[in-house]
């Protein structure tokens, strides 16, 4: 459904509808709030709408539905499959101005707050209680809460305290006909039918708009050590998570190439963090509250060194310490920005991550050997990132339809593997035709039967998630 309105006519609509709505077409914002982290798109909305209330957000999708205007949720744009890219006259709406924490509570140790609250304010506000919100990413200082939940974000911690799904105990949703749909109220245990809070999350924004959540908060942490380890080869990569995991209470496991550490150190200009130059690294945070765990640790790597697993090896003596080796991690993303990547988000069952890098490498140097292939990842989640970078002198149209045909492939092996296509970063525009390599055709016909009952008018993010 299109609206029949030109632009002018359709806005003006709009503020009659919603009167007192903020409406933005500055060319600046335009640019700004129709793109993602995607760089394979060029935004084109009609505008970007700013609501502050609920209701003016039930209020705008309501017209929107009856005017056949479509919307592309926004919320911090750090998402890296153009799932908040508005390339085709779509509206726009901010969550920009919704950033309000709404209610805690210490006896529940719940945290309710509109969609628009940034990640890292409320990791700052968890540690203000004395309590912890876990869960961490590299774009936490930019992202929202509310993309967090439609893309089901994961990060780095996976590993011990699971994905945003986990923390989250109720959400307020406005679907695309504009109803509010109240799930779960923040309560711990409740079977009475269905839980459509789970159908929300990492629904990318196509069912409806989150405006509201309720997080669970956990304990703080015990204090903790980062260890980064130089690797032998892909071979010990696996057989060192078992023997850490094993000695040790882990809450990330993340690995890296030599390429990546490359990219990172120079793109934030990072020292070389051990005497010895290694194939493989691995970024590794456990508790720590006393010498024993340390001296497990210590152990652990004496261990790999004699078996021939580990190279080299560095552990950290304090907080700053921590952060400053995190950074060989953290800092992949945003150093290989600048050559506009082509990024997978790729997951296999944990047991078969060496398997499925090592398939995908021969694949890779088959299909694009003068492509620089960068890997990097949750390995205790089994979440692999692999991100392609094409040479300098290769046409931009032409490395974008190159790596349209290789993901065909790269699909059809993760497919063959029992894989995914996407662990973390939502399918978006980027990725939606592959759908169907990993999920059946009955699948996506339940998929397409739920978008129709919660967004009859089709206004919801189009063209996102579901193929065409």
């Amino acid at each position: 459904m299109m609206s029949v309105f030109s632009g002018a006519e359709a806005l003006s609509k709009l503020q009659q509808a919603v009167p007192g709505l903020e409406i933005s077409t500055d060319a600046a914002i335009l640019q700004s709030h129709g793109l993602d982290w995607t760089r394979f798109y060029q935004p084109a909305p009609l505008a970007v709408a700013f609501p502050r209330t609920t209701e003016e957000v039930q209020a705008l999708v309501r017209h929107a539905a009856a005017a056949g205007l479509a919307i592309v949720p926004s919320g911090g744009r750090t998402g890296l499959s153009a799932g908040a890219v508005a390339r085709n006259g779509e509206l726009v709406v901010s969550m920009d101005r919704m950033r309000r924490i709404l209610d805690f509570n210490p006896v529940d140790r719940s945290l309710t707050l509109e969609a628009g609250v940034v990640t890292a304010t409320i990791q700052k506000f968890a540690r203000e209680q004395g309590l912890f919100y876990p869960v961490s990413f590299a774009s936490e200082g930019s992202s929202q809460i509310g993309g967090n939940v439609a893309t089901n974000a994961g990060g780095i911690r996976v590993l011990r305290y699971g994905l945003t799904r986990d923390w989250v105990s109720g959400l307020k949703v406005v679907t695309g006909t504009g109803d509010l749909l109240e799930l779960n109220r923040g309560l711990v245990k409740n079977a009475s039918g269905y839980d459509l809070r789970h159908l929300f999350i990492g629904s990318e924004g196509t069912l409806g708009m989150v405006v509201e959540v309720t997080l669970q908060l956990a304990d703080a942490p015990p204090p903790g050590k980062v260890l980064l380890l130089g690797l032998a080869d892909l071979d010990s990569l696996m057989k060192v998570f078992a023997l850490l995991n094993a000695r040790l209470k882990l809450s990330a496991f993340e690995f890296l190439t030599d390429k990546a550490m490359r990219h990172v150190r120079a793109g934030h200009e990072l020292p070389a963090p051990m005497d010895s130059e290694c194939p493989l690294y691995v970024v590794t945070e456990f508790d720590c509250p006393g010498e024993a765990e340390e001296s497990a640790a210590l152990e652990c790597f004496e261990h790999g060194m004699e078996q021939g697993w580990l190279l080299d090896g560095v552990i950290s003596q304090s907080d700053r310490q921590n952060a400053e080796l995190w950074r060989y991690r953290e800092g992949i993303s945003e150093a290989i920005t600048r050559y506009r990547p082509y990024k997978n988000d790729l997951s296999v069952r944990v047991s078969q991550v060496p398997e499925f890098l090592s398939r995908m490498d021969v694949l890779m140097a088959g299909l694009c050997p003068d492509f620089e292939v960068v890997w990097y990842g949750h390995i205790g989640d089994g979440n692999l990132h692999m991100n392609l970078i094409a040479p300098k002198d290769l046409p931009r149209d032409e490395f974008e339809h190159r790596c349209h045909d290789i993901s065909e492939q790269t699909y059809a092996l993760t497919e063959a593997m029992g894989g995914s296509i996407s662990a973390e970063h939502g399918l978006g525009l980027l990725k939606q035709q592959w759908l169907h390599r990993v999920r059946s055709a009955e699948e996506i016909a339940v998929m397409r039967g739920l978008k129709q009952v919660l967004d009859p008018a089709g206004i919801m993010n189009p063209g996102k998630l579901l193929p065409m």
